[in-house]
C-alpha cells in the first residue's frame, strides 16, 4: 500500500487532536485548520514518518496488534512523544498542561449524568394506579350524606301509617324531594309504575304509592344526582324513545291547567283549555326544537330555557307574568288572530285569508313564499291550507324578529 495513497484518503478528514503535537495549542490548530494541514503534510513528508506508516500498514497485514506510541491517554503532560516533531529542538513554544484523565472533550463525553448529581431518579419498577370510576351507565350514584338526607324527607313524608301516599298526597314529595314543579307530582306518581309491577296498589279504589316503591325510582335508579333536564327528560319521554314528542307535554299541562290559580278561569271552558295547553306547546318547539323535526332531545332540552321557565310557572301565582311559553295573554292574542282570519271557523286558513293578516300588511309575494313551504313544511296535510300550529309558527315569527328561529323562517 502506497503511504501517499493513505495520505490523500485521511487528509480529508483531518482532526487536530490527533495530531498529538504537543508543542501546538489545540486550539490554535482548530480555529485555523489550513495550518494544521499544512503541518500534517510537512510531518507526512519526513522519512521517520514514511518509515513509521509503513510499520504500522504491514503489521495490520500480518495481523499483529497495532501500537501507536504516545498514544495512550494515561500519558503526563510532560512525557515524550516518538512521533517525529515539527519544530526543532528548544524552539516549541511552551503549552498549557493537560489532566491526567486526557482532553476536556474526552472527559466531557465520558461523564454520566449520576456523576452531576442529576435529580432524575431511575424507575426499575412500573407504577401503578388507580383511576377511580367516571362512567356510571345509570348514573353516578349519589354520596353518603346526600342519600341520607333525602331518605330522611322521605322517611318523614311517609309517615302518615297508611300503605303509601295517595295522588293528591304526593305533590310534597314533588317538590321538597324531587325539586321539581309541583305539576309533574301526577306525571311522576304514574311513572313509579311504568311496569305494572303491582307496587302501585288500588285500596278502596284509591291509588297509593309507598315509600319502597319511590326509593327504587328516585334513589335506588339515581335519578337523585342526575341535573334537573334529565331528570324532566326522563320522567317525559316514554321508554323505548329517546326524544320528547308533543304529546309527551300534555300531561303536565292538563295538571297545570288543573292545579293552578292563575287559570282557574278556563275550568269551566274545556275547549280553551286544550287551545291553551296546544299553543303552549307549539311555542315550546318552535324555540327549543332547533331541528324543527318534531323531536325535542336531551341536549335541545338543556340549551334551552324550558325549566326555569316551568319553575317560574308553578311559583308565580299571576300565569300572565310568565313571559316564556306560558303566558295566557299571549295564547289569547294569538287565538284570536287566527279565529279573525279563519271566517269559516273550519281551523284552516288559506292565502286569502292570511293576506288580511295585520290589516293587509303581508304582500302576495310573502304569503306565496309562506304556502310554497320554503321556510316551514305545514302540518295541515291539506292543500293550499295552512292550520292552528302552522300559524302559530308563522305569527311568533313575524311579531319577534330578533330570534334565531324568526331569522331562519
Amino acid at each position: 500500500m502506497d503511504v501517499d495513497k493513505v495520505v490523500g484518503e485521511e487528509v480529508c478528514c483531518l482532526d487536530a487532536e490527533l495530531l498529538q503535537l504537543p508543542e501546538v495549542s489545540s486550539f490554535v490548530l482548530k480555529e485555523n485548520p489550513q495550518l494544521a494541514e499544512d503541518l500534517f503534510s510537512q510531518w507526512i513528508s519526513l522519512s521517520e514518518t514514511s518509515r513509521l506508516v509503513k510499520t504500522l500498514i504491514d503489521d495490520a497485514k500480518a495481523g499483529n496488534p497495532i501500537s501507536v506510541p504516545g498514544s495512550s491517554t494515561n500519558a503526563s503532560a510532560g512525557g515524550v512523544n516518538s512521533l517525529p516533531s515539527m519544530f526543532p529542538v528548544g524552539s516549541a513554544p511552551p503549552i498549557s498542561p493537560r489532566s491526567s484523565s486526557g482532553s476536556p472533550s474526552t472527559s466531557k463525553q465520558k461523564t454520566s449524568p449520576s456523576s452531576l448529581g442529576s435529580p432524575l431518579k431511575l424507575v426499575r419498577e412500573p407504577v401503578w394506579e388507580v383511576i377511580p370510576q367516571f362512567y356510571f351507565q345509570n348514573g353516578r350514584p349519589a354520596a353518603s350524606e346526600l342519600k341520607e338526607h333525602c331518605l330522611s324527607r322521605i322517611n318523614h313524608l311517609f309517615s302518615n301509617g297508611l300503605d303509601g301516599l295517595l295522588i293528591h298526597e304526593f305533590k310534597p314529595v314533588t317538590k321538597i324531594v324531587c325539586k321539581l314543579p309541583s305539576f309533574f307530582s301526577h306525571m311522576l306518581f304514574r311513572k313509579i309504575d311504568v311496569d305494572s309491577t303491582g307496587i302501585v296498589t288500588r285500596s278502596l279504589f284509591m291509588l297509593f304509592v309507598c315509600r319502597e316503591a319511590f326509593v327504587k325510582y328516585w334513589v335506588d335508579s339515581n335519578m337523585l344526582t342526575l341535573d334537573a333536564a334529565t331528570q324532566i327528560f326522563n320522567i317525559l319521554k316514554q321508554s323505548d324513545c329517546k326524544y320528547l314528542t308533543q304529546s309527551d307535554f300534555k300531561s303536565i299541562l292538563r295538571e297545570l291547567l288543573a292545579t293552578h290559580s292563575g287559570l282557574e278561569f278556563l275550568q269551566n271552558t274545556p275547549e280553551f283549555q286544550e287551545r291553551y295547553a296546544e299553543t303552549v306547546i307549539y311555542r315550546i318547539f318552535y324555540y327549543i326544537n332547533r331541528s324543527g323535526n318534531g323531536r325535542l332531545t336531551l341536549r335541545e332540552l338543556k340549551r334551552g330555557n324550558l325549566i326555569d321557565a316551568m319553575h317560574h310557572a308553578d311559583e308565580e301565582d299571576d300565569i300572565n307574568k310568565v313571559i316564556r311559553y306560558f303566558s295566557y295573554e299571549h295564547f289569547y292574542v294569538i287565538y284570536c288572530k287566527f279565529w279573525e282570519l279563519d271566517t269559516d271557523h273550519d281551523f284552516l286558513i288559506d292565502k286569502e285569508n292570511l293576506v288580511r293578516y295585520g290589516n293587509h300588511a303581508l304582500t302576495y309575494r310573502i304569503v306565496d313564499r309562506i304556502f310554497s313551504q320554503v321556510p316551514r313544511k305545514f302540518t295541515s296535510n291539506v292543500e293550499g291550507k295552512m292550520c292552528y300550529e302552522d300559524f302559530v309558527y308563522f305569527m311568533l315569527s313575524e311579531e319577534d324578529k330578533s330570534s334565531e328561529p324568526s331569522l331562519e323562517y
